[in-house]
């Protein structure tokens, strides 16, 4: 299933070459769990401080914008020139500074982890942090979870070249602390921790493991005194569904199925026509990407950004039906152009919000079809969300856990696993491969094509 050359089963390249020239063994299990929970203190110290700021500037933005909203064509220029601006200067930030850290940066920590290429320098850290800020928080639809991942894996390859820790152990504490980045992202301790070993380094390995788990409890302890216990989203209690509802289930799964298929193309799409404008400056393509998002911004100023609190509206029920399709389209063009501009920002979050919705348009049709359904619409959102996740990212379990924890609800795992099951069937029916594949293969340069999902052993 990896499109970078490696055997999963064993430690790979290394990522600490002083590590491993020096011939020390790996260390024992008390020095790599502690290694692991420092990785996850300062992981979850760093993103709750981007989190806590991307919030506080989507306030901002909002207000903003809907004072702009009342000036007619001087505050519509106003808003493209705003946004163009913030995304020009991520771009430049990316470009001139730290080129690994466009993105999401998920793909480029597989590949770090894979041996395919070395530790990014320290100033990676810096460039994902305000660069994101910049591009996020000016309103394109990326999600805070890729930065913060590259940031946390950053953190554990410093740590491990300060501790020289032996490459096997090294590249344990990158990996856990990615999925400490994830964790403090979206305030999901356990998603953190099976991202990890789902995703990321794709096996199951006791010490991995371990390392997985400290950095994601440490960031999760010290990220809860600034995030507060409370789920991300909130959403109603939602009773156990009957067979009317799992059947309306199985095929909200097939519709998310087909909406994956149709993601990673595109997304493709946008990457190979951004790439056919090299010609281009990166910070002038960043900049019409930006202005058309202020422009989208300055009309509706809720539907820009990473979509968080359109994912709350659609759980809470409480989206007008009546433009549900023109949102739904609108958000997936956003998703697409903005993540071809080249700033850093990942794709869980949009993601996230394009489950919702398409959910809540099919549990609105089924209700259409049949007025009797007692189904709420927050459980077909809600449902959405981890079947669209699954089909694109291909890790079901990341996307059971991940929307569990958000959510804080645990009465809809089966129909979770049942929509997400035919997801997963769809996609391999259409030969599409995960996404951080294609994105890997995208980034490592490779010639031969992805290995169809059907194909996959």
């Amino acid at each position: 299933m990896a499109v970078i050359p490696h055997d999963r089963g064993s430690p790979g390249g290394s990522p600490d070459r002083g590590a491993e020239e020096s011939g020390e063994p790996p260390a024992g299990w008390t020095r790599l769990a502690a290694a692991s929970v420092a990785v996850g203190v300062c992981t979850g110290l760093l993103v709750a401080g981007f989190r806590r700021l991307l919030e506080e500037t989507e306030v901002w933005r909002t207000t903003v914008l809907a004072l702009l909203g009342t000036h007619g064509a001087l505050g519509l220029l106003s808003a493209m020139l705003g946004v163009a601006v913030a995304a020009a200067l991520a771009a430049h930030l990316v470009r001139r500074y730290s080129p690994s850290a466009g993105g999401s940066g998920i793909p480029q920590v597989e590949a770090v982890l894979a041996g395919a290429q070395p530790l990014p320098p320290p100033a990676i850290l810096p460039v994902k942090f305000f660069g994101g800020w910049l591009a996020i928080g000016s309103g394109l639809a990326l999600g805070r979870e890729g930065p913060s991942v590259q940031m946390g894996a950053s953190l554990g390859g410093l740590w491990g070249r300060w501790c020289r820790l032996h490459r096997s152990d090294a590249i344990a504490v990158i990996a856990a602390g990615g999925g400490a980045g994830l964790a403090t992202a979206f305030n999901a301790p356990i998603a953190g921790a099976v991202l990890v070993l789902e995703e990321l380094v794709r096996r199951y390995d006791p010490r991995v493991a371990v390392a997985a788990l400290g950095a994601s409890g440490g960031a999760i302890a010290v990220a809860r005194v600034f995030l507060g216990q409370a789920p991300d989203f909130d959403v109603p209690p939602i009773p156990f569904s009957g067979v009317n509802g799992g059947l309306g289930f199985l095929m909200l799964g097939l519709c998310c199925g087909m909406l994956a298929t149709a993601y990673h193309r595109i997304l493709l799409a946008a990457l190979d026509l951004a790439d056919r404008l090299q010609g281009l400056p990166v910070e002038l393509r960043a900049g019409l990407v930006g202005a058309g998002v202020g422009a989208v911004g300055w009309w509706a100023p809720g539907w820009i950004g990473g979509g968080d609190p359109l994912t709350q509206a659609a759980l809470g029920s409480g989206l007008a039906l009546t433009g549900l399709p023109l949102l739904l389209g609108l958000r997936f063009l956003l998703s697409m152009v903005s993540y071809g501009a080249g700033t850093p920002g990942g794709l869980f979050a949009p993601m996230l919000t394009l489950g919702a919705l398409t959910g809540l348009l099919v549990g609105t049709g089924l209700r259409w079809l049949h007025p009797d359904l007692q189904t709420p619409m927050s459980a077909y959102a809600l449902v959405g969300m981890a079947a669209l996740f699954a089909g694109v990212v291909r890790a079901p379990v990341t996307a059971l856990v991940l929307v569990t924890e958000l959510t804080g609800n645990t009465t809809l795992l089966l129909p979770m696993l049942a929509a997400g099951f035919v997801a997963l069937l769809t996609t391999g029916w259409t030969g599409t491969p995960a996404i951080y594949d294609a994105l890997s293969q995208r980034l490592a340069g490779l010639d031969r094509p992805v290995k169809p999902a059907s194909e996959a052993p």
